[in-house]
């Protein structure tokens, strides 16, 4: 699942859904609309897992709560039920990978920096130990800036090219561009994974989502997967 931007306590600019507690938002907004999210799931606020995201490429696999945020880390994969991995962005591409023949999920951040430098193929290695077969994963990427909002200079453009083959675009106004949902596809489909989807949502268009890139300081929305326990 997905969140918007709807439905929760904070106060501008966060408003009102933020889920993120590293944005300068009043933590008990923060707390409040994670209480929220995990009613929403059913599932105990101590089973959803945060990250610290750095724009890396670190991934974890994790078989029971943890009670503080991973440290360090962009990809988290788990094989325990009811154990909800939760992503956060606001312009950057959640990634939702499952193997449902396995009961083996995934959650991925990977902005700019964090696919350019393969934390996509080392959340789909992550699954592997876990007892996932990369043939059965099934790919959501999530809402993210599109390829027509997000201007680059052309040399960043190149560099993400060269890492990330498939990502470089040409904005609405003829700029050079990336769509990084589109290298993340051919990433996916060039390690072997049939199922993707996309999302078309852009977070820089959307006003019911979190964008960074359109609000400078704002709040974060959450991609959520997670085994279930039925």
């Amino acid at each position: 699942m997905v969140t918007t931007r709807e439905g929760g306590v904070s106060r501008p600019p966060y408003d009102s859904f933020n889920l993120g507690g590293h944005v300068g938002d009043d933590p008990a907004a923060v707390r409040a609309n994670r209480e929220r999210l995990a009613g929403e799931l059913g599932v105990p606020g101590d089973r959803l897992v945060w990250m610290e995201q750095v724009h890396g490429r670190t991934a974890q696999v994790v078989d029971g709560p943890v009670a503080e945020p991973l440290e360090a880390t962009d990809a988290v994969v788990t094989a325990e039920p009811g154990l909800a991995l939760v992503v956060l962005v606001a312009d950057c591409v959640p990634v939702l990978l499952g193997d449902p023949v396995a009961g083996v999920v995934g959650a991925v951040h990977a902005g700019r920096v964090g696919a350019r430098v393969g934390v996509v193929p080392a959340a789909l290695a992550a699954m592997r130990t876990a007892g996932a077969d990369v043939a059965r994963v099934e790919v959501l990427l999530g809402p993210a800036v599109c390829g027509d909002c997000y201007e680059v200079p052309q040399a960043m453009q190149t560099d993400v090219e060269k890492h990330l083959p498939g990502s470089a675009c040409r904005t609405r106004r003829g700029t050079p561009g990336l769509d990084l949902r589109a290298g993340l596809w051919r990433q996916l489909a060039d390690a072997g994974v049939a199922r993707i989807g996309i999302d078309p949502r852009c977070t820089n268009e959307e006003a019911a989502l979190f964008s960074h890139r359109r609000e400078g300081t704002t709040g974060r929305l959450a991609a959520v997967t997670w085994v279930d326990p039925r």
